[in-house]
């Protein structure tokens, strides 16, 4: 006897090298299925538990260490600067200045810009590129990752702040939530990486992710107008009616031409510098430092011609200084503390869920390995940090990390660069963005945020899964139409409902002969596989548990009826065997196991026996332990499709 395969692919195995085709003389061996070594429970939840929290097995590195190797491999992996950093050269270091005065070029423009959609002052923006990119380069595992405020989390942020709190009545109130928003967020983060949960932020699929992120974009862009016409009484709405409304009723007396003239002037400068990049990767920095030459260039054209003083708004007075502390502005108790909580939680999880996603795609490009874990566990320590120095939420941004990566980073010192070029805008060049033309900001975002819609992602998805696509779709629209809390909530929602109908309603196939073979697949798929007379044959692509067992058991029947149906209108033979093909089937629980047997007895009142095609040692351990083996009885468990069906066709042929 030997352990049976748990692949899908058993069949093949099994039958191509040993099982030959029907009508030879030969007679070929048969295995039986393999029962596993039984497990007491101690065992096999601590064997679940590992498998499901430490599945990478993080401690494996530590096993036969001093105990002094032991805490440096422990300070390594918290600290990952002390392992990359004993190895660090000087020609990493050239490689990490380039990339870091690069993206610094394009970091203070964009923070200043950023700050101005979650209702912030501009200089919140900048202590948030300041602070929070130290503690991620000590911490963080991606070489890649350029932290700072990033457009879709800021408009996230003012946009769940402002529901709460008016950003203009209580000013004070409202940065005080932002902080406490933060500090919620990174305990989040943390606790996440911390208690190896990071596999929960998977739940938001792909397609919805696509879907609200190119939904932001729009809505990030379209607020820009307020900035690029010069339109001084807007809606603080976020919804493309209510933001298109306010635009059109103040055409004729609250658009400013001067505006209008820098806010498009620069803006096509900045498409044409990102077209220029993005054709020729050589000139990657032709892109990365647009953004820095048109705020130099709008500032002295409107320090020089005064444009201020015919209507053109600027961003004024920003102040100077690093970060002061802001501890005390936490809110620890009172009625904001909830109103906090809940806000930073939303915010954390769409930060993760763009931090990480953006550090394994450049992960997967320079071939390293990139924890999920570790990279939460930094982010949420980076952003506590940052809650206490008057910072609000950072993460990974992906235009800075894109200009990080082609600017050729070693390692995050590039991190470090930027912070040091951000210090020094905040202790001497704030004063000179006094005159800084709003609609060059706005201008900056615009083409900043045009990238996150990815038009071919969405025809992909469309190609590939419709279900996926109407989930894109509903956080798109929900983003547009409605606000940005009702898209994540209808991204969130779809994603979960489409797990739910996977779980609830999994597939079943009917299986036929490939002639010639003794290879059994689904009929729809292959059209020349042939029925076997007499035999059904079903496999269920599922777990079968409480939520599908039903449905599982009905499904079968009713293909069991249909091709009953068909045989007798065909003048066949009467069907007397069902098979199930359990090779796909990983885990069975109790109300499976109950369908199992409500359909072995249903079958036993048609005359019909049930027999069951390779089931797995989980499987198989559970139908031992409920004796439902001794039911439909163990000659009647095979290893394979092929061997049951052969066990059949003998049958057959040996009854009167």
């Amino acid at each position: 006897m030997v352990h049976q395969h748990d692949e899908s692919t058993a069949n093949e195995v099994s039958t191509t090298t040993q099982l030959p085709s029907y009508g030879s003389s030969e007679e070929p061996r048969v295995y039986k299925v393999g029962c596993p070594p039984q497990k007491n429970f101690a065992r096999e939840f601590r064997d679940t538990l590992r498998e499901t929290f430490f599945h990478d097995n993080p401690l494996r590195q530590y096993k036969d260490q001093s105990g002094s190797a032991k805490f440096m491999m422990a300070l390594q992996f918290l600290f990952p600067i002390f392992e990359w950093g004993r190895c660090y050269n000087l020609r990493k270091f050239k490689g990490d200045l380039i990339a870091g005065l690069t993206i610094a070029s394009l970091c203070i423009p964009q923070d200043i810009g950023y700050s101005k959609l979650a209702n912030l002052d501009a200089q919140y923006g900048l202590y948030s590129s300041f602070v929070p990119p130290l503690i991620y380069a000590a911490m963080g595992s991606s070489k890649d990752i350029a932290i700072g405020p990033v457009a879709v989390v800021s408009l996230l942020i003012g946009s769940l702040l402002q529901n709460e709190v008016d950003p203009v009545k209580n000013k004070e109130e409202y940065l005080r939530l932002a902080f406490t928003a933060t500090f919620f967020a990174g305990i989040t983060q943390a606790a996440l990486g911390f208690l190896r949960l990071g596999f929960l932020i998977e739940f938001l699929s792909h397609a919805a992710i696509v879907g609200f992120m190119g939904g932001a974009a729009i809505t990030i862009a379209l607020q820009q107008l307020k900035y690029v016409l010069g339109i001084k009484s807007f809606t603080k709405k976020t919804d493309i009616i209510s933001v298109m409304r306010s635009v059109w009723t103040s055409a004729h007396h609250g658009w400013n031409w001067q505006t209008i003239v820098i806010g498009i002037t620069f803006l096509a400068f900045l498409l044409l510098a990102k077209y220029i990049g993005k054709k020729n990767r050589k000139f990657f920095w032709v892109p990365a430092i647009a953004p820095i030459t048109s705020v130099i260039l709008a500032t002295l054209f409107v320090f020089i011609t005064r444009a201020d003083k015919q209507g053109v708004q600027i961003v004024n007075h920003i102040k100077k200084g690093i970060n002061p502390s802001s501890v005390h502005k936490i809110y620890f108790t009172g009625p904001f503390v909830a109103k906090g909580f809940k806000i930073g939680v939303i915010s954390a999880m769409i930060g993760l869920t763009e931090a990480v996603a953006i550090g394994r795609t450049f992960a997967a490009l320079k071939d390293y390995q990139l924890d999920g874990n570790k990279e939460m566990v930094a982010l949420g320590t980076m952003n506590i940090a940052g809650s206490m120095t008057s910072c609000y939420i950072a993460t990974g941004s992906f235009s800075r990390s894109a200009v990080n990566f082609m600017a050729g980073c070693q390692t995050p010192v590039s991190n470090i660069i930027m912070s040091a070029v951000v210090l020094l805008t905040l202790l001497v060049i704030t004063p000179l963005f006094k005159y800084t033309p709003n609609a060059i900001l706005g201008s900056i975002i615009i083409s900043a945020v045009i990238g996150l819609v990815d038009y071919e992602a969405v025809i992909l998805i469309w190609k590939v899964d419709k279900m996926d696509f109407i989930a894109c779709m509903g956080a798109f629209f929900g983003v547009v139409f409605a606000s940005v809390e009702i898209g994540l909530l209808i991204a969130v929602s779809i994603s979960f409902a489409k797990i739910l109908l996977q779980v609830t309603r999994p597939r079943t196939v009917l299986l036929g002969n490939l002639p010639g073979t003794t290879i059994y697949r689904n009929t729809d798929q292959y059209p020349e596989a042939r029925h076997i007379p007499g035999v059904v044959i079903v496999r269920v692509d599922s777990a079968i548990y409480f939520s599908n067992s039903n449905y599982v058991r009905e499904r079968t029947l009713r293909w069991l009826t249909e091709e009953e149906e068909k045989a007798k209108a065909e003048g066949q033979s009467k069907i007397n065997f069902l098979i199930i093909e359990m090779s796909p089937v990983i885990d069975i629980d109790t109300s499976g196991i109950h369908a199992l047997e409500d359909l072995y007895k249903n079958l036993k009142k048609r005359d019909i026996q049930l027999i069951l095609a390779n089931p797995g040692s989980i499987v198989m351990e559970k139908l031992l332990s409920s004796k439902l083996n001794e039911h439909i009885g163990s000659n009647n468990i095979f290893l394979t499709v092929a061997d049951a069906v052969r066990f059949c066709t003998r049958k057959s042929m040996q009854e009167p």
